[in-house]
């Protein structure tokens, strides 16, 4: 049997605590670079088809998330497909529209709650759209917001992100420049692609805490050089894409800054494998830096098809796609 999940029952079935709680066993599993390959992408006229795709050291399903996207008309499908490791079936397919957006969230979510300081948290939010809003929501259930404080370019963007937000109870703030927004603040998200790809976060206070998600390709650029220089580490969820691939980190490499022992792999932080945040430095600027990866699609993926069937939600597919003997 093989169901398919449309956007509307992800949604449905999507629960935060559940999905950083797969997520967090995903990456606590032993680790093994085989099982997650590099993502590949095929380019022709202006068209992209990205692929990745795992085995999940944890016995969960293997599966892939296909994108196909033509940024000059900005579109794009997602699709994820889901093989039982055992049976080698078709469990699932699920639009991975929304699961992208909430992995990226619970991702960030977990290495936030590990890398921030102790307590309650003031947050700053640089971006106002679909990975803004997931990103508060996600650290709201996972620890207790002293505030949250927006600075987007658009002023109505910063409106609408705190009216949004308002059933999350939560003290909502704008800002009117990205460095007032994180003057204060013991974590920053940035989740905005700037326009003419120049950084949107140009200043690091001490002892912050940021995660980074808009610049995930060469040409993007989020964090200035002088903050990749100042944090004393940057976790990254694949660790050789974040420095190898990303503008933020090209940039800094070509303006000289050491990379060396600097970028971790956030499945040694989470396993203990390695240290997050300096424990005897309170100034230590630490950052996460996310490009996404096939192991937490396939975590909230799989995550939300086992709540489905406990919901009822769900459509059988009436063909079977049966494995063949080799």
């Amino acid at each position: 049997m093989t169901v398919f999940l449309t956007d509307a029952d992800v949604q449905a079935a999507f629960d935060w605590a559940h999905a950083i709680a797969a997520l967090r066993s995903a990456y606590t599993a032993p680790p093994d670079e085989s099982r997650f390959p590099p993502r590949t992408m095929a380019r022709g006229d202006g068209l992209w088809l990205r692929t990745l795709s795992g085995v999940p050291g944890d016995g969960g399903p293997m599966g892939a998330k296909l994108i196909a996207a033509s940024p000059r008309h900005r579109r794009a499908s997602y699709l994820i497909p889901l093989f039982d490791q055992e049976s080698m079936e078709l469990t699932a397919l699920l639009d991975g529209h929304s699961i992208t957006g909430f992995r990226t969230a619970a991702t960030s979510a977990l290495a936030a709650d590990l890398l921030a300081p102790a307590g309650s948290l003031r947050v700053a939010v640089i971006g106002s759209g679909f990975e803004a809003h997931n990103h508060v929501r996600a650290l709201a259930a996972t620890r207790t917001l002293s505030s949250v404080t927006v600075f987007s370019p658009n002023p109505a963007s910063r409106t609408r992100f705190t009216r949004e937000l308002a059933d999350l109870g939560l003290p909502l703030a704008t800002a009117e420049s990205a460095e007032a927004a994180v003057a204060d603040a013991d974590l920053v998200i940035c989740a905005a692609r700037s326009r003419d790809e120049q950084p949107t976060l140009r200043e690091a206070p001490a002892g912050v805490t940021i995660v980074s998600i808009g610049s995930t390709l060469p040409e993007q650029r989020e964090l200035a050089t002088e903050v990749i220089a100042r944090a004393e580490v940057i976790v990254a969820d694949m660790a050789d894409e974040v420095a190898e691939d990303t503008g933020d980190l090209i940039a800094a490499r070509k303006a000289g800054v050491d990379l060396a022992g600097k970028v971790v792999p956030l499945a040694d932080v989470v396993s203990g494998r390695a240290p997050g945040r300096p424990a005897r430095d309170p100034d230590a600027v630490v950052v996460y830096k996310s490009v996404g990866s096939a192991a937490q699609d396939l975590a909230v993926a799989a995550m939300c098809v086992r709540r489905a069937a406990e919901l009822s939600l769900g459509t059988e597919l009436p063909v079977t796609i049966s494995p063949v003997s080799k």
